[in-house]
C-alpha cells in the first residue's frame, strides 16, 4: 500500500513540480522506508518544506539551481527523521537544566549530587527531575528522605525513579504537602513508611505521587516555554523530528503554540491529553478543531497500572521477589472501561499505559469489547509499552489493529533485573518485538524520554542487539526477539507516523511528504548490531529546514 501510494505521489509531483529546489541532499546513501534491503547511492530533493524528487544523484542534479542548498551527506545515511513515540517532552526539558541521578552509582553520590544542586538555588525553589536508580546501588535500598533532610534545609525534594513511578520526597517537600504520619495512601498508590514508627520514609509510588506532587508549584509560562526550547534543541542533535507526547497537559499545549507562532517549533507533535478529561478533550478538539501539521491534540492517554522497577505493574501470578503481591492497577477496571468506552464513542484516539501481563489482558480485552459494541473504524488503539505479556496475548495486536507503542532502551536497561522480579519464564514474552511483528502488530518506537534517553540511535541499537547495558548478554537478552536495522528504522519513522494518523505526510522519503530527514555519518546497515550505537546525526532537516548541523 504505501509502496503505490508514494508510486502515484511520484507521479502527480514531478509532473506538477518542475522547478527548482530549496535544499538538495547528496552523496550518501538512501533508506526512503518504502522497500526493504539495503540502502542505495543518490539524493533528496526539497521544495517549499516538502519532498519534491527522490532518487539518483543524477537525475536530482536538475532541480539544483543558483539559489538551492547543498548538502553533502559524505557517504552517510539520508533517511525520513526520526519519530519518538512517546515521550514526557517538556519534562525532559526542564530535566536537562535540573539534577541528574540517572547514572549516580552509590547512595553517596546520590546524596552528594542533590547536595551540590541545592547549593545552586534560592530558599524555597524545589529540586525536582532526578531520574535516580537504585538498582544500581549495592543492596538496592531504595532512598529514605532522612539521607537528603540535612543537605537540602531550605529547599523542597520530590525526585523521581527513572521509571517516574515512584519518588522521594524530603522532609521539607512533606511539610509543603501537609503529608503526616496520619496521611491515607490514596488508591492505586502506596506511601511507603518506617515498620516501626509508622512515619512515611519519602517514598510514593504511581496514585500517591500527587500527594506531593500537588504541593509542587506550577511552572510559569515563560519557564515552560524555556524547557520547550530546551528539549527541542537536544532532539534536533539526535534527529528527532516529531514526537507522540505522552500525559501532556493543556499548558504543555499552549506553550507548544507559543513557540509554533514565533517561529521556533522544529518538531512536529502530537498531544495525548488525560484519560479522564475525555469530555473536556473531545469538546475542545470539537471546537476549534485538533491542530495543524506541527502542533495538533493526538488523543487521549490513560494508565493501567505502574512499572515493574518499582513493583506496581500488574500480573497475573505474585512477583517472584515479592510473596503474594502482584502490583496494582492504578484505577478500578470498572472506570477504565467508562472512560476508554466514553472516549471512543467522542471519537478519540486512545493510549493506555500497560506494563504488567494480566495489565495489558485487561486492556486488550477492554479494547476488543469496545470495538465490537461501538462498530467498525480505524480507531487505531494504543497500548503504551506492552512491556510484559502472556504468549497468548500477543496475537490480538495483530487480530485487533492495537499497536504497540515500545520503548527498545528498557529492554536493555530492564534485563540487568527483571528476571529477579518475575523470573525465567515470563521474561521469555517481555519486550517481545519479534512475535508482535511476526503476528502482525502494528509496531510503534519511541524512547519514554526522560525515563530513558532520547536518542533514537540508542533504541535501534537496543532492538536489534538487546545486548543489555552491564554487558552481561553480549549475545542479546531472549536473543529469540531481535528484529533487523530496516524493522527498527521503519518503526521509529513511518510506524510512529501510522500511530498518529499521519502516515500520509511523513514516515518515508517520498515526494509530496514533508520534508522532515536526518542525515547520519555512516551506514547504519553496514554495521554490526554492537556498533549501531556509535553512529551519530550529522543534519537534522525539519519542514526543508536545517535545524541542526554536526560541528
Amino acid at each position: 500500500m504505501i509502496r503505490s501510494l508514494a508510486t502515484g505521489l511520484l507521479c502527480v509531483y514531478l509532473g506538477a513540480c518542475g522547478g527548482k529546489a530549496d535544499l538538495v541532499v547528496t552523496g550518501g546513501v538512501l533508506w526512503t522506508g518504502l522497500s526493504r534491503g539495503r540502502p542505495r547511492p543518490g539524493a533528496v530533493a526539497i521544495a517549499r518544506g516538502k519532498i519534491q524528487a527522490v532518487g539518483d544523484s543524477s537525475a536530482v542534479a536538475r532541480y539544483v539551481g543558483r539559489r538551492t542548498a547543498v548538502v553533502q551527506a559524505r557517504g552517510g545515511l539520508v533517511m525520513p527523521g526520526f519519530t519518538d513515540g512517546h515521550t514526557h517532552f517538556i519534562d525532559g526539558g526542564f530535566q536537562l537544566a535540573s539534577v541528574d541521578l540517572r547514572d549516580a552509582a552509590t547512595p553517596a553520590e546520590f546524596i552528594r549530587r542533590i547536595q551540590a544542586y541545592a547549593k545552586t538555588l534560592k530558599p524555597g525553589e524545589w529540586i525536582l527531575g532526578g531520574d535516580w536508580d537504585h538498582t544500581l546501588w549495592p543492596g538496592q535500598r531504595l532512598p529514605q528522605h532522612q539521607w537528603i533532610d540535612s543537605v537540602t534545609p531550605d529547599n523542597p525534594v520530590f525526585v523521581n525513579r527513572v521509571d517516574g513511578h515512584e519518588a522521594l520526597a524530603n522532609a521539607a517537600a512533606m511539610r509543603a504537602a501537609r503529608v503526616t504520619k496520619e496521611t491515607p495512601t490514596p488508591p492505586g498508590g502506596e506511601i511507603l513508611r518506617d515498620a516501626r514508627t509508622g512515619e512515611p520514609t519519602g517514598i510514593f509510588k504511581d496514585g500517591a505521587l500527587d500527594v506531593v506532587g500537588r504541593a509542587v508549584p506550577e511552572p510559569a509560562p515563560e519557564r515552560r516555554d524555556s524547557g520547550l526550547a530546551r528539549a527541542l534543541a537536544h532532539a534536533a542533535r539526535l534527529g528527532v523530528t516529531a514526537t507522540a507526547h505522552m500525559s501532556a497537559s493543556w499548558a504543555d499545549l499552549a506553550s507548544y503554540r507559543r513557540l509554533e507562532r514565533a517561529g521556533r517549533l522544529t518538531l512536529r507533535v502530537a498531544l495525548y491529553l488525560p484519560l479522564d478529561a475525555w469530555r473536556v478533550v473531545a469538546d475542545s478538539a470539537r471546537r476549534a478543531g485538533s491542530g495543524d501539521e506541527w502542533v495538533k491534540i493526538g488523543g487521549v492517554k490513560g494508565f493501567m497500572d505502574g512499572s515493574a522497577g518499582s513493583r506496581t505493574a500488574y500480573f497475573f501470578e505474585p512477583y517472584s521477589d515479592s510473596a503474594g503481591y502482584r502490583g496494582l492497577l492504578q484505577h478500578p477496571e470498572a472506570d477504565m472501561r467508562s472512560w476508554i468506552g466514553n472516549a471512543d464513542s467522542a471519537g478519540l484516539q486512545i493510549a493506555v499505559h500497560a506494563i504488567g501481563d494480566r495489565a495489558n489482558a485487561i486492556l486488550l480485552s477492554i479494547y476488543d469489547s469496545l470495538a465490537r459494541a461501538h462498530g467498525r473504524r480505524d480507531r487505531r488503539f494504543r497500548v503504551e509499552h506492552a512491556q510484559h505479556l502472556r504468549p497468548q496475548d500477543i496475537p490480538q495486536f495483530g487480530n485487533l489493529g492495537v499497536i504497540a507503542s515500545m520503548q527498545p532502551y528498557h529492554a536493555i536497561d530492564d534485563g540487568r533485573w527483571v528476571e529477579q522480579r518475575i523470573g525465567p519464564v515470563r521474561i521469555r514474552t517481555t519486550y517481545a518485538f519479534r512475535t508482535l511483528l511476526d503476528t502482525g502488530a502494528p509496531l510503534a518506537f519511541g524512547s519514554d524520554w526522560t525515563v530513558a534517553p532520547l536518542d533514537p540511535l540508542l533504541g535501534v541499537y537496543a532492538a536489534v542487539s538487546r545486548r543489555t547495558l552491564d554487558g552481561k548478554n553480549p549475545n542479546g537478552w531472549i536473543p529469540e526477539q531481535k528484529i533487523g536495522v530496516d524493522e527498527a528504522l521503519r518503526a521509529y519513522t513511518w510506524g510512529n507516523a501510522f500511530a498518529t494518523f499521519d502516515e500520509r505526510t511523513r514516515g518515508i522519503l517520498a515526494p509530496g511528504y514533508d520534508a522532515d530527514v536526518v542525515v547520519l555519518d555512516r551506514d547504519l546497515f553496514r554495521l554490526p548490531a554492537d556498533s549501531l550505537d556509535q553512529a551519530r546525526v550529522r543534519y537534522t532537516i525539519v519542514g526543508g529546514k536545517v535545524v541542526y548541523e554536526r560541528p
